[in-house]
């Protein structure tokens, strides 16, 4: 049985920089309704998005004040009286969006964000719908499976929920962030090639550890578009690319991009200045597609679990492990950018 309270955060309000994140220890536990699960959260992961919506810079739905995080893991301690997914002791994992359940998304799963919308998981226990959370992987630890929510799924769509990837193919990922080391792992996976960018002597060599084909420095090779372009067969191009950093590095990734591949676009780390974003119309020279990623529905969410396990990918996990009770600091370690992979939340 659950407690009557428990720890939780909130961000009260925004453009307050992490000020606006509050911390409680006597919360009132959720109660879960006839079509929904209480979970007893055992960890969770933090993305690029939870950092800017306490700062005001977050472009989509909001309902604040709101508990943060929309990536969490734990397990199931009660079930409503007509839930028929799950029981009592199965172990699971949020789904970002939580009205996407398969398809193209639309506005009203646009308008269901964990940690945005709906209550997140930077807490103890946490009610959901039954069709807002999806089967955890069996070879994965809490700690690990926190980390599918978001870039899990982000990635897996952007390879797989247009035109999907084959064995093979070239797939180019931008820096160590959290989507772009899975995409690495999910393409390798796959039996395609991968050339990754980055401007870390030291990342370069966990990038080649995780079987990244070739690596470039985009600081001392600011081409590296058309580098990437000469790595692949008759310089055709790549396939895919990771898109994270928007202004800063379109212009290179329309260089690499082979006819009819699909440049996904996941971040603006770069920026968005309009006067460095290449015109729309690049896309008809280049014979391309480029598609915003807004995570994944509940379907592709499945399959990708289904891959974790045929494949025994585990998720990278910064070494360093932060407690509820740490998110704040949390929050300011990964703002400056001292992670690797996934930062991750221990929730006891």
């Amino acid at each position: 049985m659950a407690p009557s309270t428990m720890k939780q955060w909130s961000v009260q309000d925004k453009n307050h920089d992490f000020d606006g994140l509050k911390f409680t220890d006597d919360a009132p536990v959720p109660k879960p309704g006839e079509n929904e699960v209480l979970v007893k959260l055992h960890a969770a992961s933090l993305n690029y998005r939870d950092l800017i919506i306490p700062k005001g810079a977050y472009p989509f739905p909001l309902r604040l004040p709101v508990v943060p995080g929309s990536d969490g893991a734990g397990e199931i301690l009660q079930v409503g009286s007509k839930v028929t997914q799950f029981k009592k002791g199965d172990k699971v994992v949020t789904l970002f969006n939580q009205a996407h359940q398969y398809g193209p998304i639309d506005a009203a799963a646009a308008n269901s964000g964990v940690g945005g919308v709906v209550d997140g998981t930077l807490r103890q226990y946490g009610v959901f719908n039954e069709n807002g959370v999806v089967r955890a992987p069996s070879n994965l630890n809490h700690l690990e499976s926190s980390t599918l929510t978001c870039a899990g799924l982000t990635s897996w769509n952007a390879l797989y929920g247009l035109k999907p990837l084959l064995p093979g193919q070239t797939v180019l990922v931008q820096g160590t962030g959290g989507v772009s080391i899975f995409a690495l792992q999910f393409a390798k996976a796959a039996g395609a090639t991968v050339i990754a960018t980055t401007s870390s002597d030291a990342k370069s060599q966990k990038l080649k550890s995780l079987g990244a084909d070739h690596v470039l420095n985009y600081k001392t090779q600011p081409n590296w578009g058309d580098i990437a372009r000469s790595l692949t067969r008759d310089n055709a191009g790549v396939d895919h690319v990771i898109e994270v950093g928007g202004a800063g590095t379109l212009e290179q990734s329309f260089k690499c991009i082979k006819y009819e591949g699909v440049i996904s676009v996941i971040g603006f780390l770069g920026g968005m200045d309009p006067k460095t974003i290449p015109h729309v119309l690049q896309t008809l020279s280049c014979i391309c597609t480029v598609r915003g990623v807004y995570v994944g529905s509940k379907a592709l969410m499945n399959d990708m679990v289904k891959a974790v396990e045929a494949s025994d990918i585990h998720p990278v996990v910064d070494e360093r492990v932060f407690g509820l009770e740490g998110v704040r600091e949390a929050y300011e370690y990964m703002w400056a950018q001292k992670h690797f992979g996934k930062l991750t939340v221990k929730i006891e």
